[in-house]
Parts: C-alpha cells; structure tokens; sequence
C-alpha cells in the first residue's frame, strides 16, 4: 500500500513537472483552486497553496509551497512567502520563509528566514535570519542572524548576529556578535563582541571584546577588551584592556595590562607592561604604574615602578630596580646608578 503511493506520488510530480515546462513556455498553468486556496501547476503568476513548476518566469507573488525543477528567469520582482525548494535554484525579488536551493539561493532586494545552498546564498539587499552557503554567502546590504560559507561570508552593509566564513568574514560597515574566518575578520566600520581571525582581524573604526588573531589584530581606532594576537596588536587610538602577543604591542595610548613576547611602545601608557625586549615612551610621552623589560626606555615621563636590565628616563618620578638605572632629572652623581635609582616629585 506505501510503496503504491509512493509510486503514485512520483508519478504525479513528474507529471506536474512535465506539465510546467510545457506551460513556462506558453507562460499558462493549471490551476485547481477553491476560495483562491489549492493546487497549481505551472507558471502561475499569483497563487496561494502547492504550486508546482519546471522554471519560473516572471513571478509576482507566490504563498505557501513552491517546487521547481530549473533555474527561474527574468524573476527579479517575484515575492515567496513560504516554503521554496528548487532541485537547481530559487531566486526572486523577495524570499520570506525557508528557501532552499540545490546548487545556491538568490534573491535581488530581501532573503529573510531559513536559506540554504550547495553552492551559495546571497542576496543584492539584506539578508535576515539562517542562511548557509557550501561555497559562500553574501548580502549587498546587512546581515542579521546566522551566516555561515564555506568559502567566505561578507556584507555590504552591517552584520549582526553570528557570521562565519571558512577562510574569511567581513563587512564594509560594523559588524556585532560573534565573527569567525579562517584567514581572517574585517570590518570597514567596527567590530564589537567576539571576534577570531585565523591569521588576523582588523577593524577601519573600533574593535571591542573579545578578539583573537593568530598573526595580529588592528584596529584604526580604539581597541578594547581582550586581545591576543600571535605577532602584534596595535591601534591607531587607544589600546585598551588586557593585551597579549607574541612580538609586539602599540598605539599611542596603552591602558591595563599589556604583555609582549618583545616589545611594547606608546606615548602615554597606564598599567602593568611585561616585555622581555624593550618598554618604549615616546617623546613626551607618560607611563604610570609598572613596566618590566630588558631595557625600559622612557624618553618622557615616568611615574611608578620599572624593572629591567637597563631603565631610563627623562622625568622620573618613582623607582628603578635593574643593573643600569639613568634619570636625567636627578642631580650630577645621581642620574646614574646601580641596582636601584629613584627620584619624587
């Protein structure tokens, strides 16, 4: 009894997909409606219920469940509502609901609800909801929701939400939530949440949260939270937080605690710095709390605590503890001493 029904039904929608290849041409179909609700197969333009079709063409509005064999053609106006499934493809205007295409999902102006392609999701506006693409998965304007691809993940526009992209995720605007590329996460805008580049993420704007970057992190402005990079981190404003990396760290203001595998430099620095190469204050520059490295080298201001092999400062207000101890603002005999050196305001 199952297997003739099964046996039925393969019949029917090869039928009903033979049916609609010879009506897509003819641009007709067969409709079987009752108070505008049923079945329809072929090219319809506007129907509610189970519409079946080989390829659609020039679709306005279609609610509920479509089928389709191929690829549509001039669709760019069509609005689904619904459940969309193509054995090749689904596009239109506007997808709404769950939309799911054999080879990719493409829609001009609005994808929104649960999409998914072999091949890649995209849409030339925004794109709302869970969207999955083998190769990749795009949207012209924002995305919001879950975006993942294979390949790669990007907007135009913002991303809010979580977007993942197996080599690369990144917008031209801001991006909110949890980010993750193998290669790396880029923003044109600012990142702000949790952030992991496999080689490195990097921001035009802010970045704040967590972030994570196997070879660095950048940001053109502030750079806030945690952050570890296996090579560097640095911003353009304010470096601001707990950071860790394996060669250096800079900006020109350095805030909380700051550990590097070599270096670290700054113009004004507050906290504790750990470098075993070199802590390095600009011209003046101000660092104020503690600092411990090979060779502390202040060309400004210092107020606090250095230890190293060697320390030096211009304006020493604090101690020094290291084999080599030079402040300049002390008295002739004085700039120079080992061990320990020290000077108060």
């Amino acid at each position: 009894m199952l297997r003739g029904l099964k046996l039925l039904s393969i019949i029917f929608l090869l039928a009903a997909f033979f049916h609609s290849a010879v009506a897509e041409e003819s641009k007709k179909s067969l409709d079987l409606a009752i108070d505008g609700y049923g079945l329809s197969i072929g090219n319809s333009k506007n129907f509610t219920g189970l519409r079946i079709n080989f390829r659609d063409r020039g679709v306005e509005r279609i609610n509920r469940i479509n089928l389709t064999l191929w690829r549509p053609k001039d669709n760019d106006d069509a609005v689904y509502h619904g459940i969309s499934l193509g054995l090749t493809a689904v596009g239109g205007g506007a997808l709404k609901g769950i939309s799911i295409g054999g080879l990719g999902v493409g829609a001009k102006k609005e994808l929104s609800g649960v999409s998914a392609g072999l091949l890649g999701v995209g849409s030339g506006g925004n794109i709302s909801g869970i969207a999955i693409g083998g190769l990749g998965a795009g949207a012209g304007g924002s995305i919001s929701g879950l975006v993942i691809g294979g390949l790669g993940a990007g907007a135009g526009g913002d991303i809010n939400g979580v977007c993942i992209g197996g080599l690369g995720a990144g917008a031209s605007g801001n991006i909110t939530g949890l980010a993750i590329g193998l290669l790396g996460v880029g923003s044109g805008g600012s990142i702000k949440g949790i952030t992991i580049g496999g080689m490195g993420a990097g921001a035009s704007a802010n970045i704040s949260g967590f972030t994570v970057g196997l070879l660095g992190i950048g940001a053109g402005k502030n750079l806030t939270g945690i952050n570890i990079g296996g090579i560097g981190v640095g911003a353009g404003g304010e470096l601001k937080g707990i950071t860790i990396c394996g060669i250096g760290a800079g900006s020109p203001s350095i805030k909380g605690l700051t550990i590097a595998g070599f270096g670290i430099g700054g113009e004004k620095i507050k906290g504790i710095t750990l470098a075993i190469g070199m802590v390095k204050v600009e011209k003046e520059g101000r660092l104020t709390g503690f600092s411990a490295s090979a060779f502390n080298f202040n060309k400004g201001r210092q107020n606090g605590i250095s230890i190293g092999i060697v320390n030096y400062a211009v304006h020493l207000n604090g101690i020094q503890i290291g084999l080599i101890n030079y402040v300049k603002n002390n008295p002739r005999g004085l700039k120079i001493l080992p061990l320990i050196n020290l000077h108060f305001d």
